[in-house]
């Protein structure tokens, strides 16, 4: 896919990365220095800081964090826990 200025973007570029966590969690922790030193954007989303978020969280059947919502044009995956092979696998194609 090309930018307005005609440059080929990066694949990754197009996919959003929304990652539930919470402050008490040594996993949420561990993905969000995982997804940094991989340098992979992400929006966080406190499920203890907004109830929104929290019921997100509800919606989506999770029952702990953290949760990942990788969107693209064309596809929601959701992945529970750190799991950095599939994450891996989900964000490098």
């Amino acid at each position: 896919m090309k930018d307005a200025f005609g440059k080929r973007r990066h694949k990754q570029l197009e996919k959003k990365v929304i990652l539930y966590t919470q402050e008490t969690c040594p996993p949420c922790f561990a993905e969000k220095e995982w997804l940094k030193a991989n340098d992979i954007p992400f929006e966080e989303r406190d499920i203890r800081k907004n109830k929104a978020h929290m019921q997100e969280v509800i919606d989506l059947g999770a029952s702990a964090t953290p949760v990942t919502v990788i969107e693209t044009t064309e596809s929601k995956e959701i992945v529970m826990g750190f799991q950095e092979d599939e994450l891996s696998r989900l964000l490098k194609k």
